[in-house]
């Protein structure tokens, strides 16, 4: 299958199948070769591969629920019993899921698993920290470095690490370093990874949940009291629950009593005898469909007495039982009375009260409250709102939308209290009709009889029932399992009537009736019949003696009963009644059985004259049962016959009796008078005519019965059968969904058994295969569309698949074709079925296709037709095949060919049902073949399941596989295949929008090849495979597809659980050719060829397909997926990478492959795998890298998650050539980003499952293999793998234990967002997924192994994503599971590496190796790890140092320098292992570098730079961990004896002093952790401290760009960096001349003039060529550019966009230079967005907000009397840096020290108090002299390059800040500080403040003069802003503006000053005035245009207070002074039509 895809041309990429190997052939071969040991292992398909076995059905009762007498049944019955009690037929896989079984014993994984130690979850002993003192911090406090010079000898070392220099040569080093790798490991890396997504495990074929009876949610009742206050007589109560709104009864009634044995005692003459069972006092109630409205109705009786129910129940209104004294007489008087009535008509009864709880109430308070609920509040009507109707659903499991509301299996038990009854008004019991009436009327009566009826009290327990309870019988009373031992007191299971219908197939043998007597009508009769009962009777004849026992009782008192009487209300003529009669059905029902109603009346009081008996006989009625052998239900109204029964009265309805003589006397004149209803819960009965209709003629075949057949009314000859037959067949479709449904085991085995069997009709055979198969089709079909029915997620009906599963065998086979009938008219097509060569099997094959489009059976013509076509389907057949000795349909097969077992051959001619049904499928037409293969899952699940009931029972020893079917069938399947792949591809090119059918059908023809795998030859099957994928590939279908749909295919065929010997996993190369010793021998070792061979295993070869089958093919189409590079594959890549994913999962976790060679083995089968991941590095997210900040654990890590600062060197050191950054940040993105790669990666987790494969594959492949193809590979190759390996690193790095919680934003946006979807499909009722995934969530209540791959609850990743759902021990379980998956990533990672580094002898290129692997290694000590991996790198590390100690420092210095930051960093870890590892390292590191003076020197310098940028960068950085670090390499050099006699031991000494002298700064830089400013000044000293030697200073100016970075201050962080490149110029013009470079840092002025102070060192205190200095990799022309440009982007965030231009034109001609068009066409294109943000943004950009702020005190030391200007972000108020000052220094001096200066007025000193300290902040602006405002025209000129500050002070002469406007002076105070705003710092000194006063006037003018600025802006913007423009308005001219511009006028313009000084301020503001008052009018005519029709009133008023003040004002604005416009020529004047102040002014100045 080689892709042709290096054309990425208009066509699709067609990628043809290979020839797969004859797989038998090649198994029978290898069987003798070497291997076939590893084969055994996994089993050569073992025999038993499939196993067909009889599981025996869970039985919920302890015996089958059948009839007693099962002799002589009716065959439809004997059908039903057998199908309801035979064990299912289960065909299972032997080896299913092996590799699955292994994810549930992962629950315990996180017990054997060692507890990985990181870093970030450390949290060591707290330290106190200091509070911050203020030293003496003077600006030139001078070096810091040795001002405190801390001990070092005081400390004690830490541990060394042992056998740090004892090792004799390289190789032992290497292996004891392996030997300590190997050690502990965990041996699967899957198990570790959370499991594979659901989504695409289109290889989990759910199994059906085990068919069973329906329930519902059920709930227990229990009857606990019933108390009246006064205790007379027998109570007797009945319960049910009914649904008001679906206006039905849904439950049958339980019966319950709680009388005392006194009262038992009165009834005794009429209870014969008391069966347990009718003891009970609990039931359990089923509720399928719950809602608001279902109430429990509890409805009690008495014995009948005299007298009205009122009067009846008048006792216990009036009497109490606690007044029991003087009514004691009355209620003994009361019971007498009570028990004379029970002696004498005990079995009567009487309505006597009834109550009503709404039961969903109690639940959902129980649910939602939590506490027992007291009913009172359940009384009344329905509270609840009644939502809408709900959805149909499936009946499974309702849907979550009530189970939002009713938890009805999880609510807390509840006792309900009910205290409020209502007595029975005559004439209303809740019957079924007037339930509504009822509950109308409880709300009425309830208020009447509220006050009379307290005296009650009834007790009921509610609660969930999970498990039957003990002791519990079934509605047929028989025990359910578990039984209880001793005798308990029963539970009832009360039978559902569910609210609406149930779609689940009968399960259970149950056959009952319920008659419901309801209404009589005596009206008009004028009888004394008042008192009226009826007695009920089953009769299976008409003799009395033929009653039947099969009532069932009530409570206390015999199980059964032969006759049952109604309740009688008193004195009613025509009674309604309420009664239900439950019957148990006799099995077999004859013409005779019926029901018999006899009339009674009643005489409750005995007269003189009579003798016993109270019952008077008014008539009879009766109802027979069957109605033309059809049971009848429903509504009757029925005749009453009086004085008696006429003869044979049972065969005919009352209705229609014949005369008879004598002639019958009927009531009424045979009028119905008696209304019942009957209805039938039976599983036997399918009260539906085309179902009854079909059962009839089917058992009318089978013999035994007597032609004619009478269906109904209608009587069938022998010869009309067929016919008949086949019309009910065709019409079976059309019968109701739920009679289909309740039957639909039984109508689908009866089709199966049509399709087998050929029928003898009337001697004719009868061919009704084809009818029948239609109909399956139909009825499949309409179970698919039906909108009631769930589907699972493969778009399976549960029903059928469900019937399959379990249900289905091989139809009998038919009985001898002899017995039935006329032997001799038999057809001959018994003769035996050659098997036909291959070549005329194909064209037979050709031949039936061609057939079946001539044929043209259409199921909708009626039978006869069909009959004749059958004929001419047969002419056409054996026209086809008159050559050949078999004609095609339905011939009986030979498969008796191979049974000679015993010798005697036993001749079976019977056709195999699998042929048959192939055929068929192979020959429909029209709509049944659309349907078949729409819903082809269904017969080759079929197929499937005949196939392995043939195959089991055959002889497997003696018929090999590839005989096991015949060629014929195998044709036929040939054909399927081809016509569904068919069928496919027109959905996928014709219909886009049926992309779903087509995946379902793709699937579901995927694992019919997966089951045929394991039943036929497997060759056969790859051929068929093979066929497939070029058919697919034939059409043109858009490419995603295609290979979305092929890799669902090889999906499921690759889930096979004979995968691995499918793919002959053994025969694959899993060893190289064995080579002396790999790491010494010498490179011509291996030949050329021998090279070659071992790279070509990892290349996807042809060969390799060919051998490999399905994972050539499954590899093709990764790799074809991987290959596309438009938008929109994503999708796809995620398919394909998922596939291989969980296939290798399975592998690792599979018990089979636990030995390392069989690993090897499998590994091996995927080297080309590697090579496919290796080549797509570049769609590889880098992204995953970049959720955490960087390693050096910074604290506000957290906050940094959104935004990844982009202070990242790694772009400069990329360019620099080292794309490892120090930080470990955004490291992988700046590669991704230099590879210039514009190719759609693939998402993160993606990315993941695909290393994790090459992970896998590297753990497990044979270690000398992969060293030899490192050895051979090229290096451009080699580079590819170390990048993929920092891929690696970075991909499964550990996110520690807080952030595990952030598992990842995009899992959980995803989980939830397809929960939402899920949710939504459930609620739609059509969530075939959700029925599953409900299964999935743990409600499966089948006793069924689970398929665990859906269990993710039961795996070890539950991975929830919702934190707050997470409790804290699985918060750690998880962390303790990642932690050991980044570590054994990482290690594997490492071995490989080790593989490689040990290869370096064999390759040229040495140095290149060492440093690719070192800069992974160095990348992989920049993430978060664990010490168990920490401690292998630094090992590895140093033998690196020890073997290529002079390669890494000569020519990987920069690489050098990173190793010295890592070391230096972990020596500062608090865990002690990685503390003393690094110790370690760093002294190795010094010692193999002393060897060459200038190596020593260098690293020295790069060892005391990286500890000043740790000190610099790292917040929380612990120095005392540091200090013993250096104390232990101390120790290192002084036990060093090698060492003792050279300079080694004090150069070190020396080195550590200066490394503790650095450490000092930090202590004092901790101090000011909390005042950023301090901190800024102190970290600049120290830069400045360094002036000498730029390296350092470099490193610190870096340092404090990194700190503004993390406050968020962008434009000092950037000033930092150009100071930085600033520098780096400087020394790069002293090395090199070159016209492109920046002269020094003059050239940087004008981004800042702060920049000079960088020009400082000159070349003759240091030269850059000294060892050591300026040899960091900034100091060169990339460094620079990379620093540059850092500096841009921080500009650019900092809003600063017009100083990112200037920095870009420093880099421009360096780059010109290097011609970089790339990088040119990049700067281009970020200065083009520069500009642009320069001018959308406008005037909306915010610069800094400034303040000063003074310190005064002594406390402050240095600080005391000194000034600085602030600089804060945008928009920032003075309480809030206010606040944030005070805040700090009251930490430092106490509260009550700390006074802050409220005002701004200077300070003196005289007045403070010198105990105190005082702070005084002022806010001030930016102030640039008249000549400066020239220059400076754009907000931003006016924000950047700032030195000058005002402030201005309100006073009066009189001292007061503020006065009257003649009084009111302003000071204002210039400040200019030392250097330029914005600066490397946030602070900036004062140096010189210059002061002057405005006089009153000049205030006045300044005032006008803004207020005329506002009015113009704010009226002549661009979008003018009303509201605005209004508030500026009502400033201007309201009318009651207090000190307003008519108040200024008339103080200042009312007369002409005396003094001619104040003339020139007089006439400028007069000319304010005027042009103030103009503006006014603009204004005002501006804001007619933008209001509102609302606002014309206000418009009008703001014009009326304009007029006014414009007149007010004009005297004094017409008021000139004289002497001031004299002089001017008059011409002059009239040019001037505009004021413009300079015109003014010049007049003066010209006069003066």
């Amino acid at each position: 299958m080689l892709p042709s895809l290096a054309t990425a041309g208009p066509d699709p990429p067609t990628y043809d199948a290979v020839e797969p190997l004859d797989l038998e052939e090649f198994l029978m071969s290898q069987l003798r070769g070497e291997d076939s040991a590893l084969m055994h292992e996994f089993g050569d398909f073992p025999d038993d591969d499939l196993r067909v076995e009889q599981v025996e059905r869970e039985r919920r009762t302890i015996r089958h629920s059948v009839p007693e007498d099962s002799s002589d049944l009716d065959p439809h019955v004997r059908d039903c019993v057998k199908s309801y009690t035979q064990p299912w037929l289960v065909v299972s896989r032997r080896c299913q899921g092996d590799g699955w079984s292994a994810y549930s014993e992962r629950v315990g994984l996180h017990k054997v698993l060692q507890k990985q130690t990181f870093e970030s979850d450390f949290q060591p002993e707290n330290k106190d920290t200091p509070s911050p003192t203020l030293a003496g911090l003077s600006e030139d406090s001078g070096r810091t470095l040795t001002s405190s010079d801390f001990n070092l000898r005081s400390l004690a070392p830490d541990q060394r690490v042992e056998g740090l220099l004892a090792f004799s040569n390289h190789e032992e080093l290497d292996r004891f370093n392996q030997e300590a790798r190997h050690a502990k490991r965990h041996p699967e890396v899957f198990a570790l990874y959370p499991p594979p997504d659901e989504d695409d495990a289109v290889e989990i074929r759910p199994i059906p949940d085990c068919p069973k009876e329906h329930t519902g949610d059920r709930i227990l009742i229990r009857c606990q009291t019933m108390k009246f206050e006064i205790d007379i007589e027998p109570l007797f109560a009945t319960m049910a629950l009914y649904d008001l709104k679906e206006k039905k009864k849904i439950s049958e009634n339980f019966y319950c009593d709680l009388n005392s044995e006194q009262f038992r005692n009165f009834l005794k003459p009429h209870t014969p005898r008391v069966d347990p069972s009718t003891l009970a006092r609990s039931g359990i109630f089923s509720i399928t469909y719950p809602s608001p409205d279902i109430y429990l109705v509890i409805k009690i009786e008495k014995v009948l007495q005299q007298g009205e129910i009122g009067d009846c129940a008048d006792p216990y209104l009036t009497m109490r039982e606690s007044d029991s004294t003087k009514n004691k007489d009355k209620l003994e008087k009361l019971k007498g009375h009570a028990e004379a009535f029970c002696h004498r008509l005990g079995r009567y009864r009487m309505p006597f009260a009834w109550a009503t709880v709404n039961i969903m109430e109690v639940i959902s308070t129980a649910t939602f409250e939590r506490d027992v609920t007291d009913s009172d509040s359940l009384k009344g009507g329905v509270s609840m709102d009644r939502r809408a109707q709900l959805p149909r659903r499936n009946s499974e499991r309702f849907c979550n939308m009530e189970e939002a509301c009713y938890n009805v299996h999880t609510f807390k038990p509840a006792t309900i209290t009910i205290t409020t009854i209502f007595k029975q008004v005559r004439q209303t019991p809740p019957s079924k009709q007037n339930k509504n009436q009822t509950l109308k009327r409880k709300k009425t009566t309830e208020i009447e009889d509220v006050t009379k009826t307290r005296a009650c009290c009834i007790k009921l327990d509610m609660s969930p029932v999970h498990d039957t309870p003990q002791a519990c019988l079934s509605t047929e009373l028989i025990p359910l399992i578990p039984v209880a031992e001793k005798n308990v007191r029963p539970v009832k299971e009360v039978l559902e009537f569910p609210s609406s219908e149930v779609y689940v197939p009968h399960n259970i043998y149950r056959n009952l009736l319920f008659v419901y007597p309801q209404r009589l009508n005596f009206v008009n009769r004028l009888t004394s019949a008042r008192n009226i009962t009826i007695k009920i009777q089953f009769m299976s004849g008409e003799d009395p003696s033929s009653v039947l026992p099969v009532i069932f009782g009530k409570s206390s008192g015999p199980e059964m009963l032969q006759e049952v009487y109604t309740p009688i209300t008193y004195h009613n003529k025509s009674p309604d009644f309420y009664e239900e009669v439950k019957l148990s059905l006799p099995a077999r029902l004859t013409e005779r059985h019926h029901l018999l109603f006899t009339f009674y009346h009643i005489s409750c009081q005995q007269k003189q004259n009579q003798s016993g008996s109270c019952e008077t006989l008014i008539g009879y009625s009766w109802l027979p049962i069957l109605n033309c052998d059809r049971l009848q239900t429903g509504q009757f109204c029925l005749p009453i016959v009086l004085e008696r029964l006429p003869v044979n009265y049972s065969l005919h309805t009352p209705e229609k009796l014949p005369p008879q003589v004598p002639p019958v006397k009927w009531m009424e004149s045979h009028k119905g008078l008696f209304n019942l209803e009957i209805q039938a819960v039976s599983s036997v009965h399918p009260q539906d005519n085309h179902l009854e209709r079909f059962f009839t003629l089917c058992h009318a075949l089978e013999g035994g019965t007597t032609f004619p057949v009478r269906i109904r009314d209608e009587k069938i000859p022998e010869n009309k059968l067929e016919h008949e037959l086949k019309l009910s067949i065709i019409s079976l479709s059309s019968s109701n969904l739920e009679p289909l449904v309740l039957f639909l085991h039984r109508v689908l085995d009866k089709l199966f058994t049509l399709i087998m069997q050929p029928m003898v009709i009337a001697g004719q055979t009868a061919n009704l295969a084809q009818i029948a198969f239609e109909s399956v089709v139909s009825i499949v079909n309409s179970l698919h569309n039906s909108q009631e029915l769930y589907r699972d997620q493969l778009g399976r009906n549960i029903l059928l698949a469900a019937y399959l599963y379990w249900v289905f065998r091989l139809p009998d086979p038919p009985r001898d074709m002899q017995n039935s009938g006329s032997a001799g008219s038999a057809p001959s097509s018994d003769s035996r079925y050659m098997t036909i060569g291959p070549a005329t099997a194909a064209r037979v094959g050709c031949m039936l296709l061609q057939s079946r489009v001539r044929s043209s059976s259409n199921p909708d013509i009626p039978a006869q037709q069909a009959s004749e076509e059958d004929v001419e389907i047969k002419d056409i057949l054996s026209a086809k095949g008159h050559n050949y000795p078999g004609s095609r349909v339905s011939t009986y097969v030979e498969a008796g060919n191979y049974q000679n077992s015993g010798g005697s051959t036993r001749p079976s001619n019977r056709k195999q049902f699998h042929e048959e049904l192939a055929l068929q499928m192979v020959v429909s037409t029209g709509v049944c073949r659309e349907n078949a293969y729409k819903y082809a899952w269904f017969f080759f699940e079929l197929l499937v399941k005949s196939m392995a009931q043939h195959v089991s029972q055959l002889d497997r020893y003696s018929v090999p596989r590839r005989n096991r079917f015949s060629d014929r069938f195998k044709d036929d399947i040939t054909t399927i295949v081809s016509v569904v792949t068919a069928e496919i591809c027109t959905i996928l090119v014709k219909q886009q929008k049926e992309l779903e059918q087509a995946e379902k059908i793709n699937i579901s023809l995927a694992f019919f090849l997966y089951d045929l795998m394991s039943l036929m030859d497997r060759g056969f099957v790859f051929q068929l495979v093979r066929n497939y994928c070029n058919q697919m590939s034939a059409k043109s279908i858009s490419i995603p597809t295609l290979i979305s749909m092929r890799l669902e295919f090889l999906r499921i065929l690759c889930s096979h659980e004979h995968y691995l010997n499918l793919s002959l996993f053994f025969s694959s190369p899993a060893s190289a050719p064995a080579s002396p010793c790999p790491s010494i021998s010498s490179q011509s070792s291996g030949s050329y060829q021998e090279q070659q061979r071992i790279l070509a295993l990892f290349d996807l070869s042809q060969e390799f397909k060919q051998q490999h089958y399905l994972t050539g093919l499954l590899l093709t189409e990764l790799s074809a997926a991987l290959d596309m590079e438009s938008e929109g594959y994503g999708r796809v890549q995620r398919k394909a990478i998922n596939a291989i994913y969980s296939l290798l999962c399975s592998h690792d976790l599979d018990e089979r492959c636990v030995k390392t060679e069989v690993r090897a083995k499998v590994a091996a089968l995927y080297l080309p795998l590697v090579g496919i991941i290796i080549d797509s590095t570049n769609y590889l997210d880098f992204t995953v890298s970049d959720t955490r900040a960087s390693k050096n654990k910074t604290s506000e890590t957290e906050d940094d998650l959104e935004n990844v600062p982009p202070i990242n060197q790694s772009v400069a050191m990329a360019i620099a050539g080292n794309p490892f950054n120090t930080l470990g940040r955004n490291v992988l993105i700046s590669m991704a980003s230099l590879q210039g790669k514009s190719v759609a990666t693939l998402a993160a987790d993606t990315s993941r499952h695909l290393l994790v494969c090459f992970l896998w594959v590297m753990k497990n492949a044979d270690r000398n293999l992969i060293q030899r193809w490192t050895v051979d590979m090229p290096p451009s190759q080699l580079n590819k793998l170390l990048e993929l390996l920092t891929i690696c690193v970075s991909c499964f790095e550990y996110r520690g234990k807080q952030s595990s919680d952030k598992v990842s934003t995009q899992a959980l946006q995803k989980s939830q967002q397809a929960k939402l979807q899920l949710e939504e499909a459930l609620l739609r009722g059509m969530g075939a997924r959700g029925e599953m995934m409900r299964r999935v969530g743990g409600m499966d209540r089948t006793g069924q192994r689970e398929n665990l791959r859906w269990r993710k609850d039961l795996t070890q990743w539950r991975q929830t994503n919702d934190k707050h759902d997470k409790t804290k021990a699985e918060l750690d379980q998880e962390a303790l599971i990642s932690g050991n998956l980044a570590t054994e990533a990482n290690l594997i990672v490492l071995d490989l590496l080790e593989t490689i580094i040990q290869a370096v002898p064999l390759n040229e290129c040495k140095d290149s190796v060492v440093g690719g692997v070192l800069k992974v290694l160095l990348h992989s000590l920049t993430c978060n790890q664990s010490t168990t991996f920490l401690c292998h790198t630094f090992s590895t590390l140093r033998a690196l140092v020890v073997k290529f100690g002079d390669l890494l420092f000569e020519e990987e210095a920069e690489q050098c320098a990173d190793l010295c930051q890592k070391v230096l960093q972990y020596c500062s870890s608090p865990v002690d292992e990685n503390r003393s590892q690094a110790c370690a390292t760093l002294y190795l590191i010094m010692r193999y570098s002393y060897s060459n003076a200038s190596n020593f020197s260098r690293v020295k310098m790069q060892v005391t730079m990286s500890l000043a940028s740790l000190v610099g960068k790292s917040s929380d950085f612990q120095e005392e961990y540091l200090r013993r670090s250096l104390r232990t390499i101390l120790a290192y050099a002084e036990e060093d004896t090698e060492m003792q006699n050279t300079q080694l031991p004090l150069q070190v000494d020396e080195l550590l002093r200066n490394l503790n002298s650095i450490l000092s700064d930090t202590v004092k830089m901790r101090e000011f952790q909390e005042d950023p400013e301090m901190l800024m000044d102190l970290m600049y000293r120290i830069a400045k401290g360094y002036q000498t030697s730029p390296d350092l200073r470099l490193t610190w100016l870096q340092n404090m760009a990194e700190k503004h970075n993390n406050r968020k201050c962008y434009t000092e962080s950037a000033m930092c960096l150009v100071h930085a490149a600033a520098l780096v110029a400087e020394y790069l013009s002293m090395l090199e001349d070159h016209k492109y470079l920046p002269v020094g840092s003059v050239t940087f002025q004008n981004i800042s003039p702060n920049v000079l102070e960088e020009s400082a060192v000159s070349d003759d205190i240091l030269s850059p060529d000294e060892d050591g200095v300026c040899s960091g990799r900034y100091f060169t022309e990339s460094g620079l550019v990379g620093l540059l440009e850092q500096a841009a982007e921080l500009f650019s965030n900092g809003g600063l966009y017009e100083a990112v231009n200037e920095v870009y034109k420093i880099i421009i001609p360096i780059l010109e230079a290097r011609r970089d068009f790339r990088k040119l066409a990049s700067t281009h294109d970020k200065l083009h967005r520069a500009f642009d943000n320069i001018i959308q943004k406008g005037h909306k950009r915010m610069f800094g907000t400034y303040f000063r702020v003074g310190f005064y005190g002594a406390k402050f030391g240095d600080l005391d009397e000194r000034e600085f200007i602030y600089k804060e972000p945008g928009i920032t108020h003075l309480p809030e840096i206010s606040h944030r000052l005070e805040n700090f220094y009251s930490q430092c001096f106490g509260d009550d020290t700390l006074v802050m200066i409220k005002d701004s007025t200077p300070v003196d000193r005289k007045q403070l108090n010198p105990t105190k300290a005082y702070i005084q902040i002022t806010y001030v602006e930016p102030y640039f002299d008249d000549y400066e405002m020239k220059d400076r025209l754009t907000n931003f000129e006016k924000n950047f390059n700032l030195r000058r500050f005002m402030y201005t002070t309100p006073f009066t002469k009189s001292g007061r800040p503020r006065g009257e406007l003649n009084e009111q002076y302003k000071r204002k105070t210039i400040l200019t500080t030392m250097h330029a705003f914005p600066y490397v710092k946030t602070r900036i000194n004062v140096i010189q403040k210059e002061e002057f006063d405005l006089t009153p006037i000049e205030v006045a003018i300044e005032d006008m003069q803004k207020k005329t600025r506002e009015l113009a802006v704010a009226t002549h913007r661009e979008q003018p802003d009303a509201k605005m423009l209004q508030m500026v308005l009502q400033g201007s001219v309201g009318a009651t503006v207090n000190q307003g511009p008519l108040e200024v006028a008339q103080v200042f313009l009312n007369e002409i000053p005396a003094d001619p000084k104040l003339f020139r301020h007089h006439n400028k503001l007069r000319l304010c005035f005027k042009e103030f008052i103009m503006r006014c009018g603009e204004a005002v005519e501006k804001n007619k245009h933008l209001i509102a029709s609302d606002q014309k009133e206000y418009q009008q008023e703001l014009k009326k207070n304009y007029n006014r003040l414009r007149e007010n004002l004009r005297p004094m604005l017409e008021r000139k002074i004289p002497e001031l416009y004299k002089p001017i020529v008059r011409p002059r004047l009239e040019n001037r039509d505009s004021f413009k102040r300079l015109s003014f002014r010049r007049a003066p100045e010209e006069n003066s």
